[in-house]
């Protein structure tokens, strides 16, 4: 079997690309130093500017929203703050600190409103608008996708 990455055959990459389909994940990333490889599923989003020592191995490539993500886009009014990655929602900057912000609280454009973690990095990810925060859509911890719905501001 002729090695395509590293210590990683081709083999290894298709039973790989098989659990991301039977677990429904969006993207398995597999790191080694400097080098990796990321193996995207059926909820990919288009990739941000990789590294050149990134290799991407597209699994399936689907772009519609799901019945339940349209639904939920048609029912929420006001301005709806949507996550600029994928990674994991942290609604506090650590779990003995209380949230950044709760339903209710009044936000200016510039506040830390929550943070997302990505790739072992937490990214502080700021309000885009003055308001009230009407509704948290995702809870903590949650995993979230590139452009998903995060919080509602009125």
């Amino acid at each position: 079997m002729e090695k395509i990455y590293g210590q990683i055959d081709l083999e290894t990459i298709e039973k790989l690309a098989d659990i991301i389909n039977k677990k429904e994940l969006s993207e398995l990333t597999i790191a080694n130093g400097e080098k990796s490889i990321t193996l995207k599923g059926r909820k990919c989003i288009p990739p941000m500017a990789a590294p050149a020592a990134q290799v991407q191995v597209p699994v399936s490539v689907e772009s519609t929203l799901s019945a339940s993500e349209a639904l939920m886009a048609e029912e929420v009014s006001g301005k709806v703050v949507r996550s600029p990655i994928v990674g994991t929602f942290y609604s506090a900057p650590s779990p003995d600190k209380p949230p950044f912000v709760k339903t209710g609280d009044e936000v200016k454009k510039g506040d830390v409103i929550m943070i997302i973690e990505s790739m072992k990095l937490m990214n502080e990810i700021q309000s885009e608008y003055d308001g009230t925060v009407e509704q948290i859509l995702v809870s903590d911890g949650q995993a979230v996708e590139f452009d998903q719905p995060i919080m509602v501001i009125k």
